[in-house]
């Protein structure tokens, strides 16, 4: 072949991709994130959970709350596919039940604490010196603190109040989980911030007079938001995991009113005769968290602006 005939293939090439419709980046993240097998299933595994838990509730004939004494820890059957608990309640329908609360508890606490740790984390990475000082140490201050003894010393003083909404809903758990877990994407942020306040469009931004907050908020919180969307996605499993524990040791979410944490505590004392009681509740928790997992490795990879395909 000749050299003509290599600069004419060459330039056919380049006319070809400039001619091909650029892909976005949420399109790019997209096709990453479908990549990441394990990430795909666990977002498969998650929307099915989800679903189950909104709909099943509705068009179910089984109250989560009607005991029935005819029907005391019946083994799973085509009625009741995950049996009955002490009380003769469906478990499949109060794991559903059960799971709107805990994945709602999950979710708003990772709302809490993410903006809570994104303002912080950004305040403190932007302005730097005495500002950044004091904000990380009272980082470390709260990190230093064991959270599940404030988790437990807080709820037991919520429970001793007469209002039933502080006292026993999962409002309180909430609150108090938001406002425990927030240092780690604090510490994320602020990090974030660091790198990316010293590129050169920053600087551009401020030279072209642009206030601090819309600095901030409209050329550097853009640029930091894949670590943050990942730590997210991770943080709603980890507040499941925390309430769940809460609610196993009795200082969570009070029944009548299931979660999957309570409805373990329920079961612990029934386990050798009735262990499907413990059984789906546990996978339950073990699935939702897995799958959440795997869905922020997969966004990890996706969201990656060095990853290589």
């Amino acid at each position: 072949m000749t050299q003509a005939q290599l600069s004419a293939q060459h330039l056919s090439a380049d006319w070809a991709s400039q001619m091909r419709p650029q892909e976005s980046l949420t399109a790019k993240a997209w096709r990453r994130f479908r990549k990441h097998k394990l990430a795909l299933a666990g977002l498969v595994v998650l929307t099915v959970l989800i679903l189950a838990c909104i709909l099943v509730p509705w068009i179910t004939r089984y109250d989560p709350l009607k005991t029935n004494v005819d029907l005391i820890r019946e083994p799973p059957s085509l009625a009741h596919i995950f049996g009955t608990d002490e009380l003769g309640r469906d478990l499949f329908v109060r794991l559903c039940h059960g799971g709107r609360v805990s994945i709602l508890i999950g979710v708003a606490t990772m709302l809490v604490s993410i903006f809570l740790g994104t303002t912080i984390g950004a305040i403190a990475g932007f302005y730097g010196r005495r500002v950044d000082n004091v904000l990380m140490r009272f980082t470390d201050f709260v990190l230093s603190i064991p959270q599940l003894f404030l988790l437990l010393l807080f709820a037991q003083l919520l429970r001793t109040t007469n209002n039933p909404t502080l006292s026993g809903g999962p409002l309180p758990i909430i609150v108090i989980i938001g406002l425990l877990s927030w240092p780690g994407a604090a510490r994320l942020v602020r990090g974030q911030f660091l790198s990316i306040k010293a590129k050169e469009f920053v600087e551009a931004a401020r030279m072209s007079g642009c206030t601090n907050g819309r600095i901030m908020l409209r050329h550097i919180l853009p640029n930091a938001i894949s670590p943050i969307v990942v730590a997210a996605t991770l943080r709603v499993g980890q507040a499941i995991i925390t309430e769940s524990t809460l609610s196993f040791l009795g200082f969570g979410v009070q029944p009548p009113t299931p979660t999957w944490g309570n409805m373990l505590k329920n079961a612990q004392a029934q386990m050798t005769y009735a262990p499907w009681t413990a059984i789906f509740p546990g996978l339950a928790i073990v699935v939702t968290v897995l799958a959440l997992n795997y869905i922020g490795d997969g966004l990890r990879d996706a969201l990656d602006p060095h990853h290589v395909e």
